[in-house]
């Protein structure tokens, strides 16, 4: 009734420098998405449908950081540290919810950014207060029913010899190797799922966006300077979407025989480390309204000493 997570680290001087760089990427996301979620709360002209988004994105951030990184430091420092059915069926659903609420978001604040920019007469009304709220509410329970399901059907499997997982938290790749039983039906439902939740959306964002970059480039009244930077922006929003359905795609849309321990566990980083790091630098903290919003809070803060 237990397994072992094998973790991503071994116990070597190198790889404990590593851990400490995952480390330090934690507590980064953790400070920038909280400074992001308090910049947002408190300043309000940060009260609008983009910054709605990027609030529920960073509470996505920080909760992931939270399910992975305490687990995998605890059995990099405890070799053989058990994890039981429960808590990895747990660590499954929580993980599943968030990376499909990510997936959704991600989609639904490259539509706004598409409405704010090509349709902003009708953005009152197609991005109100309502229909923000009801996005994030059919984010939030598709990414959870999805959850669910996974969850249902990967812990149903029957296992039978080893019970060491191959990967630094409970990923469903790695889980299915441990079953006894023909998982090839239940693949094919991950791959619909991927095609729901990682193409489909990617397909949206990218098309929000080079609608977008025609739309700005068309505009003979913008400068070539205000061109250059709509182009800079959505290039790197376009790099982190890109490492982040580039990552989830090649996770859980590859049949069973191409994936390898190492391959899935470096692939694994990318939407579990590193993207949560870098959303509050691409999506935030090189926004105007947002650094504007923490130099006034900074002076707030003098005036009060």
């Amino acid at each position: 009734m237990e397994f072992v997570l094998l973790g991503l680290l071994k116990h070597t001087k190198v790889h404990t420098v590593f851990l400490a760089m995952i480390l330090l990427a934690f507590i980064t996301a953790l400070m920038g998405n909280a400074l992001l979620l308090f910049l947002i709360q408190v300043d309000s002209r940060l009260h609008t449908p983009m910054y709605f988004f990027l609030s529920q994105l960073a509470f996505a951030d920080i909760a992931q950081g939270f399910i992975i990184i305490p687990k995998m430091s605890a059995d990099f420092l405890i070799p053989g540290n058990p994890i039981s059915v429960t808590e990895c069926g747990v660590q499954i659903f929580l993980m599943m919810t968030v990376g499909g609420v990510e997936c959704l978001l991600l989609t639904v604040m490259s539509y706004d950014r598409y409405i704010a920019i090509c349709k902003p007469l009708q953005y009152p009304i197609l991005m109100s207060r309502n229909i923000c709220f009801l996005l994030t509410a059919v984010a939030w329970i598709g990414g959870s029913v999805n959850a669910l399901i996974h969850v249902a059907f990967t812990l149903a499997f029957p296992r039978c010899g080893s019970k060491e997982i191959d990967h630094f938290f409970c990923e469903i790749p790695a889980l299915l190797k441990l079953s006894c039983s023909d998982t090839s039906r239940y693949e094919t439902t991950v791959f619909v799922s991927g095609i729901v939740l990682l193409l489909i959306p990617s397909s949206i964002i990218i098309a929000s966006y080079t609608l977008i970059l025609s739309a700005v480039l068309r505009m003979r009244t913008k400068s070539t300077r205000g061109q250059q930077k709509a182009l800079a922006t959505c290039s790197s929003h376009l790099t982190v979407v890109g490492l982040f359905y580039g990552a989830g795609i090649f996770m859980y849309m590859r049949p069973s025989a191409y994936h390898s321990p190492e391959q899935d566990k470096i692939v694994s980083m990318f939407y579990t480390i590193v993207t949560p790091v870098l959303n509050p630098l691409i999506y935030s903290l090189r926004n105007k309204d947002v650094l504007g919003a923490l130099r006034n809070l900074v002076g707030k803060c003098r005036v009060l000493q």
